[in-house]
């Protein structure tokens, strides 16, 4: 299989988990908001994440992998002077980490597609 055919495939498999680490997560808000009042209470939602062993299980697997991730978000899009990083790190906050994470690999993805076609010609 050609490598920018199989980079074309990644591309595609990482902006459909993009999209669904966004549809999931604030679908999952959505009901949260119904569930609990008509705002997000931003301190009730940390409290129930926190609220038994699992949630905190998952809660703190979450905010460890999503922090060294962020820092190699930095590294690797210098390393490849990859452009809008910002949209992926704000992305992380206003949207969710479940589709920032996604999302900078369709970028990435996308850039060493770039690369190699700029090394072929």
């Amino acid at each position: 299989m050609n490598i920018n055919l199989s980079r074309q495939v990644l591309c595609f498999i990482y902006l459909m988990l993009a999209i669904s680490g966004a549809v999931l997560p604030t679908l999952a808000n959505i009901q949260f908001i119904s569930e609990y009042g008509p705002t997000f209470d931003i301190k009730l939602f940390i409290d129930l994440a926190n609220s038994n062993p699992a949630a905190q299980s998952l809660s703190r697997d979450l905010i460890i992998s999503a922090s060294s991730i962020t820092i190699w978000f930095f590294v690797e899009s210098r390393r490849l002077q990859m452009k809008n990083l910002w949209l992926v790190v704000l992305s992380s906050f206003v949207i969710a980490f479940a589709f920032a994470a996604p999302f900078f690999l369709f970028l990435r993805e996308r850039r060493l597609i770039e690369m190699s076609s700029e090394s072929e010609k």
